[in-house]
């Protein structure tokens, strides 16, 4: 059976195929996109929709699997949960932003994907990254915090967090200056000790009209991603660019 998915994914690598897990008793889903350009050990990219989103959103908004056909694409699926001011009654998928919260179930759910995957497309294990928008971009830094040792490097956006106990990785921050919803100044923040925790450079380099790279001790580099925008994440200039520093980054043993 195995097998029979597997090359149902080569044989159609424009369409994902959603497979299915079960993760503390609840049924989870996720939707893999395989390679459109085979390799003996592709890398591995997570794709994590906000608060109220879904796979198809993230999809269409990350479009990593169009930007970058070697790699092994997955838009894990969120289940109800309270969204602060957005949705304090928890009617809408999204994802934990702490450890212990829910009972850790989108760490177990991660946890349980990354095994399958890594295994079923013969991942290398030196190129798997995590990106996510607003509450995907809070689980996006909570799984650099929690599972970093997995992960080449991160690309969150519209969101600040907690950086006590993350390790030094890459790391692409996205962030709108108008954010309505995310305070922009806490984003800054979290990034000036990303940034710090890192070793990087404090004179950036722009390396596109929103863009400034800052170069990080062992090769820890943070981009700054400053829009003029609000809480929108901006598909069309900012993936290329993530996809292009993901390929500059491996895991460090």
């Amino acid at each position: 059976m195995t097998s029979l998915v597997l090359l149902a994914l080569v044989l159609a690598p424009s369409k994902p195929q959603t497979l299915h897990y079960t993760v503390d008793g609840l049924d989870r889903t996720a939707d893999v996109y395989a390679p459109s350009k085979t390799s003996a050990h592709p890398p591995l990219v997570f794709g994590f929709h906000g608060h109220g989103g879904n796979t198809r959103n993230a999809s269409n908004s990350f479009h990593i699997q169009d930007l970058w056909p070697e790699a092994v694409v997955v838009y894990m699926q969120g289940l109800p949960c309270s969204g602060g001011i957005v949705d304090k009654e928890g009617k809408f998928p999204g994802w934990q932003g702490r450890k212990g919260l829910l009972g850790d179930r989108d760490l177990h759910f991660f946890d349980s994907v990354y095994a399958d995957l890594t295994k079923r497309f013969h991942v290398d294990t030196d190129r798997v990254y995590a990106m996510g928008h607003s509450n995907g971009g809070l689980f996006t830094y909570l799984l650099m915090q929690q599972r970093g040792e997995l992960f080449a490097a991160f690309g969150p956006s519209g969101s600040p967090s907690f950086v006590a106990g993350m390790p030094t990785k890459p790391v692409f921050q996205i962030s709108g200056e108008n954010d309505p919803l995310v305070n922009f100044s806490g984003q800054s923040r979290t990034l000036d000790l990303v940034k710090k925790r890192n070793g990087c450079s404090t004179e950036g380099v722009k390396i596109a009209p929103y863009a400034t790279l800052y170069k990080g001790k062992d090769g820890n580099d943070v981009v700054a991603y400053f829009h003029p925008g609000g809480h929108e994440y901006p598909r069309e200039e900012a993936p290329p660019l993530i996809v292009k520093f993901f390929q500059q980054h491996t895991r460090k043993q």
